[in-house]
């Protein structure tokens, strides 16, 4: 059992910190993008991100701002990001299942600002809500559920931080990028839609269904996502049968683990389904951020022309590589050389 004297000690650390995080002396009203009125600080220096979407899209605006981390970055991740920034206090956030952020962390760190993706549910809200209450922490919410509300999500953050300049590049990215798909996918008569299958976990055998935002950028590439039904919940990866994927016979497989991909062109439950036979079996770029889902962020809007290409590369031809050098110079002030750009699409 912990000792008593140490747990009041640390509840007054917690109490007095909040105080001090809670008193301001000058603030702003601002309105989220949930339409609340919230006060921030007028100079609003230190942020955190509340889970990794809101994280990533905190260092595509400035990394400078970021308080800390929901967790601490693999290799393959810091190959693409700020050393200072991988260095950053690990915090924890709201994502997953069940996860929440060490209040004593949170505390110490003294961010001026929390940031969330607003949930769908309400009370799954009312907890990120509490708590930011508790820690006298002024909490703005931002709206990331699909793909078409980066662009406000941009310049948005550009003002509570006072990077309008950038973010605005960032966000006319964002409206081009749709711009120039959309007629691309409308083009494309509803019988002869690309039919994808996407596999998670190692064995593959875990998918989304189409209406489920995990496949957002199935459906706006014009693909035809083999898992038709409504999504149980929120967090998805819901099993399914290689009976039903060989029934469905996909022509286009998207995979998220390397372990899958390293044997199903062996595997004799794999080998007679049509993307298997074609080839046609692609493992998502992941690195520094996933560029389709898990967790979903601002890096969707290079996967869509990613996707879209290899959907249909006679009707959106692509340089891949120029167009990730020159998104990752964009967004993540990285200059990618042969042998990074190589590890990038090849990982």
């Amino acid at each position: 059992m912990e000792n008593p004297r140490k747990q009041i000690v640390g509840s007054l650390l917690l109490l007095f910190l909040s105080v001090l995080i809670s008193v301001q002396a000058d603030g702003k009203e601002i309105v989220d993008m949930a339409g609340r009125r919230v006060i921030v600080p007028d100079r609003v220096t230190k942020v955190y991100g509340a889970s990794p979407p809101a994280t990533y899209l905190l260092y595509a605006v400035d990394p400078a701002v970021l308080a800390g981390l929901n967790y601490p970055f693999n290799h393959k991740e810091r190959t693409c990001l700020r050393p200072d920034v991988v260095s950053l206090p690990v915090i924890g956030g709201w994502f997953g299942q069940g996860r929440t952020p060490n209040q004593e962390t949170l505390l110490k760190v003294k961010p001026d600002v929390m940031v969330a993706w607003m949930w769908k549910t309400k009370a799954a809200n009312e907890k990120i809500e509490q708590v930011a209450r508790l820690l006298g922490l002024p909490l703005v919410y931002v709206r990331l559920d699909h793909l078409g509300e980066y662009s406000e999500a941009f310049l948005f953050m550009g003002r509570l931080v006072g990077r309008e300049e950038r973010c605005r590049k960032l966000s006319e990215y964002a409206k081009r990028t749709l711009a120039d798909v959309e007629p691309v996918v409308a083009a494309v008569p509803l019988g002869k839609r690309v039919s994808v299958y996407y596999a998670e976990a190692p064995d593959g055998l875990s998918t989304e269904c189409d209406a489920s935002p995990h496949t957002e950028l199935i459906n706006l590439a014009g693909g035809k996502n083999i898992y038709r039904c409504a999504p149980k919940d929120d967090y998805g990866m819901e099993r399914i049968s290689i009976e039903q994927v060989m029934l469905a016979d996909p022509e286009v497989i998207l995979a998220q683990e390397k372990e899958y991909v390293d044997r199903v062109r062996s595997d004799p439950g794999w080998k007679s389904i049509r993307a298997v036979k074609n080839g046609r079996v692609h493992p998502i770029p992941r690195a520094p951020f996933n560029w389709f889902d898990r967790p979903p962020s601002f890096m969707r809007l290079l996967g869509i022309k990613w996707l879209t290409n290899l959907l249909y590369p006679d009707r959106y031809p692509l340089d891949l590589a120029k167009e990730t050098r020159e998104f990752y110079r964009l967004f993540l002030n990285v200059e990618l050389d042969d042998d990074a750009l190589h590890e990038v699409l090849h990982q």
